[in-house]
């Protein structure tokens, strides 16, 4: 299985940014799928997740500015990014989780580092 995160990189305040997540060795559209930020001496925390069905939920720190989204036939997971703030400055990784009859699977990117310069 692996998770493969693109799209970080150093950006301004108020710029945007298109995370993307690549997805392999597993049956994608039966996963819910969530983007995780972990900035330095913080707890890793949920940013956005979408699950299978397309309902999606975000942290409220980032509502009205992160947008989660998924494309089944191209086995991709993104999080559209604008409006950043130095603040959303961490590593941000790719989650895919799957819960079947006691059995629960759960996969992580590598992570992809989001600078944001005031």
């Amino acid at each position: 299985v692996q998770l493969v995160e693109s799209g970080g990189g150093l950006v301004q305040a108020g710029g945007s940014l298109r995370l993307s997540c690549a997805a392999s060795g597993i049956i994608f559209s039966v996963y819910d799928m969530g983007w995780y930020r972990q900035a330095p001496g913080k707890q890793r925390e949920l940013v956005a997740a979408i699950t299978r069905g397309g309902s999606t939920n975000n942290t409220d720190s980032v509502k009205g500015r992160f947008t989660i989204s998924r494309d089944n036939a191209k086995n991709t997971v993104y999080l559209q990014m604008n409006s950043l703030k130095p603040e959303d400055t961490a590593v941000y990784y790719c989650n895919a989780k799957y819960l079947l009859l006691g059995s629960h699977y759960d996969y992580w990117g590598q992570g992809t580092q989001v600078t944001v310069s005031s």
